[in-house]
């Protein structure tokens, strides 16, 4: 018998995440073409593209980097994304250097999980 390299535990947290983010950015693509606003457009995209990430994240389940990854990409999309709506729908930043601090942990957190690529799987 073989054992798999990856290890298929569901990680609750990332799907439901995966799962917010996704109706989030559907219903933010509906307001960005009803209502508009200059940043919502984006971060529909922005959410409905991490979304499939979340959720093969925390289905796949994997090893502990790739996990850290997923985490890593939603609190990025959190502070990036919470940003460019504070700034549509509030008038003013969500925090100062939320977005920039936001779209730098995006970064960081793909380069997360293409480093987990050479971790080792839970056995």
């Amino acid at each position: 018998m073989t054992v798999s390299r990856f290890a298929f535990e569901p990680s609750a947290p990332l799907v439901l995440a995966g799962g917010l983010c996704g109706a989030s950015g559907v219903a933010l693509s509906a307001a960005a073409a009803h209502i508009g606003g200059a940043f919502t457009g984006t971060v529909a995209s922005f959410l409905l593209a991490h979304a499939l990430a979340l959720l093969a994240i925390g289905l796949v389940g994997g090893n502990k980097t790739l996990r850290l990854g997923g985490l890593v990409l939603l609190v990025g999309l959190v502070l990036f994304c919470g940003d460019l709506l504070a700034r549509d729908f509030l008038g003013g930043r969500l925090l100062p250097l939320a977005a920039p601090t936001g779209g730098s942990l995006l970064i960081l957190g793909w380069l997360i999980v293409a480093a987990s690529a050479f971790s080792r799987s839970k056995s």
